[in-house]
């Protein structure tokens, strides 16, 4: 069984920094992407990056492009997301999760099999 333990969440003033990590007992095999979601309360969970373990090909939702990095250590099992230019609503629980299916590249939550259990970010002044 695949487990995934998420680490790197705090809180940071806006405009901050902070580098998630994913540690995955096993890479690639079966997995073909992996993703990072987010959940705020009273809201749903929502896709933020994804990444193909067998290659690159980040993907990343638009409202995080251009501040958010997702990539990966093969060599150490571990799944990285360097956020940038943080702001107050990039607040939530962060989880990394695994896609065994091609449809991960798709960033929906019903398409990952495997989640961590959540790295807190909060942003705040």
């Amino acid at each position: 069984q695949l487990h995934l333990v998420e680490s790197g969440g705090g809180s940071v003033t806006p405009g901050g920094s902070l580098t998630l990590s994913c540690a995955a007992s096993r890479y690639g095999g079966s997995i073909k992407y992996m993703g990072w979601f987010r959940q705020a309360p009273g809201k749903e969970r929502e896709g933020v990056a994804t990444i193909f373990t067998g290659g690159n090909s980040p993907y990343y939702a638009d409202f995080v492009k251009g501040r958010f990095t997702i990539y990966q250590n093969n060599a150490k099992n571990t799944m990285y997301l360097q956020m940038n230019s943080l702001k107050p609503e990039d607040s939530a629980m962060y989880y990394c999760a695994a896609s065994s299916t091609w449809s991960g590249a798709d960033l929906r939550a019903l398409d990952y099999d495997i989640w961590g259990q959540g790295t807190q970010v909060t942003v705040s002044s």
